[in-house]
């Protein structure tokens, strides 16, 4: 199934733990000053392990401006007219990780605890199993505890974590943790049990 297909299904209103609802869509390009906003609601400190510049508004005009679902499909959980959170799906189009998506996700603080992480990257899972990805994966840092718990209540295990293997922004080691998930599709469960 193609990407196109899958976004078909969006927007879509989600019901959370607290019982309110959130509406899923994907991004626009009309979307940058409330998508910056978004980054800007991080506390510096969890800044510090995004890999781009976000709170510089050059680096979202620029995702706004280039969105290539193919490459990246960002997935925003919406709450009324506020951006509260964002899932990727990462997609390398050819080599040798072609199969395998990666999965990253960020919920504002405020919003927090009501199960909007565990929503987008739950379709995000869906999204990558029904265009075809066999794997999924995700990265952490160490000190992500909670993200990692939130993402091995969803599947995924740990494939291996290297000791002081990466840095942050201001320089500074931390553990590297990479999870994974396979995707099976209805057909191969199936097949498995009989």
């Amino acid at each position: 199934m193609s990407i196109e297909l899958e976004l078909q299904k969006f927007p879509k209103e989600i019901k959370l733990k607290d019982g309110s609802k959130i509406k899923l869509r994907q991004l626009k390009r009309t979307d940058e000053k409330d998508f910056h906003a978004l980054f800007l609601t991080i506390p510096e400190g969890e800044r510090m392990f995004i890999k781009h510049r976000v709170t510089e508004l050059s680096v979202i005009h620029d995702w706004c401006e280039n969105i290539d679902l193919g490459r990246n499909l960002p997935l925003l959980a919406v709450d009324g007219s506020k951006i509260v959170g964002v899932a990727t799906l990462h997609q390398q189009l050819g080599g040798w990780k072609r199969h395998i998506g990666r999965v990253s996700v960020l919920v504002q603080p405020s919003s927090r605890g009501r199960g909007i992480a565990r929503s987008l990257v739950h379709e995000i899972v869906e999204i990558s199993r029904n265009t075809g990805l066999e794997k999924v994966e995700a990265e952490f840092i160490g000190e992500q505890a909670t993200a990692i718990h939130m993402f091995a209540m969803l599947g995924f295990s740990q494939l291996l974590q290297l000791e002081n293997y990466v840095k942050d922004m201001q320089a500074i080691s931390h553990d590297y943790v990479l999870m994974g998930l396979e995707l099976k599709t209805d057909e191969e469960y199936t097949s498995a049990g009989g």
